[in-house]
């Protein structure tokens, strides 16, 4: 992107709120996006990158802001869209003051945002948060490190890709090819190996990661982080960070699948869901197929109670199965039919609440 305007971003996409802050002790320093807050108070993770440049960090924020709201609408939730993202390297500048400073910036927002783990942050950096905030969720002895329930509703994703393009949903019939195993990824990997899946194969920039995986799983094959798009397999697992499907890797995928945990993989929406929508792709739209982490923590908004959390996350399937039968009959790529999804629900509510009512 040339120069970033973000005023006239935030016009064009509607977000009501964007917040620089800096700690002069610490370093900390950061951006916290709100999109959307008609159905309640922003939810997203705190993302911790060494972005080249601060329009970058920006820009990402904005975009995984507004995936959020999507996100939130399209699960059924009761919850906006919002992001916070930290400038820095993840090895150098992570403390217990870091992170109680990021905590009081959260809870100066007086609960119009409500932060969580996210890239390069953990359950343990958001207790030192809590020390500062009441607007934290994800942590240990509650519903805790969201990766696992977010690779769960991946699956549930999946299969319903499967069922939909194949008829048949059976894991051990198909071969994947994963993009990451870090968080979401590791943890996808894990269960479509005790499902059987016929192959799988993976790649992922982390040396630690790496060993990782081949260790407690050898039968799972390592590739070159340029050869995962172009493996010979029915399904592609994009669990990495977003943007990796552009003109160039697109045309290289040979899956009919594209169903991974990622947030904002196609970079450009209407370009790239095209894309694959004429070369045959079928493509679960990420912020639905990738909701299990948000339902999870939202449920420890209320009581938490890890059986009705995994009972909501099932409900991806069904609710992919869905639009995927909207692209169909719209003629549209599944991302703008998830999307109509979901700003349908936001619409109705927002009408639903036109008139005060006391409480």
């Amino acid at each position: 992107m040339s120069e970033l305007k973000v005023f006239d971003y935030m016009a064009k996409h509607r977000y009501e709120q964007v917040v620089y802050f800096y700690d002069k002790t610490t370093g900390l320093k950061g951006v916290t996006c709100i999109h959307n807050t008609t159905l309640g108070p922003a939810l997203g993770g705190t993302r911790l990158w060494n972005y080249a440049c601060e329009d970058d960090a920006v820009i990402d924020c904005l975009r995984l802001a507004r995936g959020m709201t999507y996100k939130a609408a399209a699960a059924g939730l009761n919850l906006g869209g919002g992001k916070t993202v930290l400038i820095g390297d993840p090895e150098k500048v992570k403390s217990e003051g870091y992170f109680r400073a990021l905590g009081r910036y959260v809870q100066s927002l007086n609960g119009r945002y409500i932060t969580a783990e996210d890239v390069n942050t953990s359950t343990k950096d958001m207790d030192f948060v809590a020390m500062e905030t009441d607007y934290v969720v994800g942590l240990e002895g509650k519903s805790g490190n969201p990766s696992p329930m977010t690779a769960l509703g991946a699956f549930h994703g999946i299969r319903a890709a499967l069922q939909y393009k194949f008829q048949d949903e059976t894991i051990s019939n198909y071969t994947f090819a994963v993009q990451g195993a870090g968080q979401t990824g590791y943890y996808l990997i894990k269960k479509l190996v005790e499902m059987k899946a016929k192959k799988i194969y993976f790649t992922e920039i982390n040396q630690k990661h790496i060993d990782r995986l081949k260790k407690e799983h050898p039968e799972v094959e390592f590739v070159e982080p340029k050869l995962i798009y172009s493996q010979n397999v029915d399904v592609f697992v994009p669990c990495a960070l977003g943007g990796v499907l552009n003109d160039e890797s697109i045309p290289q995928i040979n899956a009919k699948i594209v169903a991974g945990t990622a947030n904002n993989v196609l970079l450009e929406e209407d370009i790239h869901g095209n894309m694959l929508k004429d070369r045959g792709i079928l493509y679960a739209p990420d912020f639905v197929i990738n909701a299990g982490g948000l339902i999870n923590v939202y449920h420890e908004l209320k009581e938490y109670n890890i059986g009705r959390a995994t009972r909501d996350i099932e409900k991806i399937y069904d609710r992919l199965l869905q639009i995927f039968s909207i692209a169909e009959a719209e003629n549209v790529h599944t991302q703008l039919a998830a999307k109509l999804f979901a700003k349908k629900r936001i619409e109705t509510i927002n009408n639903v609440q036109d008139n005060f009512i006391k409480r």
